[in-house]
């Protein structure tokens, strides 16, 4: 699957407000879809930092387990970051009160493990 067509499956997630693929090294996005009601590039850009962040604080503390994924609650939304390899990462917005956050990471799992994208060891 492409990356298109891996961000279009995205937006079939009960609940998906917005998705976006993200390069981790430079926060550009290599993709998106979706109408979240925010700048969804900003936020995908933005949250490079909080992948970082979580990396560092890992490294610091000596673990050496993958990151699977990190998420933000807010109010209304949840924030589902996803690690596809090691210089990516899925960015996807809920609708808090119309998503099933356990189906969602699943489903971004298996879009991950579907995605035909170089990726580094």
């Amino acid at each position: 699957m492409d990356i298109k067509a891996s961000l279009q499956k995205a937006l079939e997630i009960e609940g998906c407000l917005g998705a976006a693929l993200v390069d981790f090294e430079t926060g550009l996005c290599l993709g998106t879809a979706g109408n979240p009601g925010f700048d969804l590039e900003m936020a995908a850009a933005g949250n490079m930092e909080v992948v970082r962040a979580k990396k560092s604080i890992r490294d610091k503390l000596g673990l050496a387990q993958k990151i699977e994924d990190i998420l933000i609650s807010l109010e209304g939304q949840y924030h589902l970051i996803r690690m596809v390899g090691t210089s990516m990462f899925f960015y996807v917005a809920l609708n808090r009160n119309k998503s099933n956050l356990a189906m969602a990471r699943l489903s971004l799992a298996k879009i991950e493990a579907e995605l035909d994208f170089p990726r580094q060891a």
